[in-house]
């Protein structure tokens, strides 16, 4: 009977020793830990889209020498026109891309005097040489851009860019006055290597969409017109040459990513 009762009371100790581990465990296991996802830098192809406007220069025009030439003053100007552009381009990181663009670049008007005094029969005789037309080009640029940190979805930004530009100078006019005579020249095309550098601030409005506000100052090289000829019809094969055409160029661009940057899953959570 004795070991009956010491049976029974090793059992109950047993069983109260076990409640009483399983009171001190926690109900619900915790999460298992997960390290947090490593964001890196990844790569992707782009189309762009611009416009603007251009504010040009051009450094001198070339003439044929006026008869025993004694002075010459030149003022030349064009017009501010519209640039339109398309582009592809390759975002190799967060700090790097490139892009390659083709600019039509609409007609600027052209302004421009020549000022001069000419020796005729010896006698000191100023003239003044009036100039109108226009100009407009075609621009190829490939272009390298770095990005330098972006601050509240904004990245600044710069680069630079070498392509070619065909410069096409039309409806040409030269009236020279006190003769009043007047000459004209067809269109004429030249393709010259251009450059450009670039600057401006970039908006990412959604991870796949950018707004750009950008400026770039781009070399045109040189221009000429067609073979001009006199109100007679008399050409003797004169062109007039545009040199160093630049412009200082303001525009306003969109981005569109065609490559998504990496969806990471959130882990899963172990139930209880």
């Amino acid at each position: 009977m004795r070991s009956v009762k010491s049976l029974v009371a090793a059992g109950a100790a047993s069983l109260l020793s076990s409640v009483a581990f399983a009171a001190d465990m926690p109900s619900i296991m915790p999460p298992p830990a997960y390290a947090p996802p490593v964001v890196e830098d990844f790569g992707g192809w782009y189309l762009r889209g611009d416009i603007g406007f251009s504010n040009q220069r051009v450094k001198t025009k070339e003439w044929v020498s006026y008869p025993s030439l004694l002075s010459l003053d030149q003022d030349n100007g064009f017009d501010t026109a519209g640039i339109f552009g398309i582009g592809v381009g390759y975002r190799v990181n967060n700090w790097f891309r490139a892009d390659v663009i083709g600019q039509y670049r609409g007609n600027s008007n052209l302004h421009a005097t020549d000022r001069f005094v000419f020796s005729n029969a010896g006698v000191p005789t100023p003239g003044v040489d009036t100039y109108t037309g226009s100009k407009s080009e075609w621009l190829v640029l490939a272009n390298g851009y770095v990005d330098l940190g972006t601050w509240w979805c904004v990245t600044p930004f710069i680069g630079a860019g070498v392509g070619f530009s065909q410069n096409t100078i039309s409806h040409f006019v030269d009236t020279n006055t006190p003769t009043l005579g007047v000459a004209s020249a067809p269109p004429g095309s030249t393709w010259n290597f251009a450059w450009a550098l670039h600057t401006g601030l970039a908006y990412r409005v959604t991870p796949n969409f950018t707004v750009e506000l950008g400026y770039s100052y781009v070399s045109l090289g040189n221009a000429t017109t067609g073979v001009v000829s006199d109100y007679t019809g008399f050409a003797n094969n004169n062109r007039m040459g545009f040199k160093d055409i630049t412009s200082h160029d303001l525009k306003l661009g969109v981005r569109w990513d065609l490559s998504s940057p990496p969806v990471y899953a959130p882990p899963l959570m172990r139930k209880g």
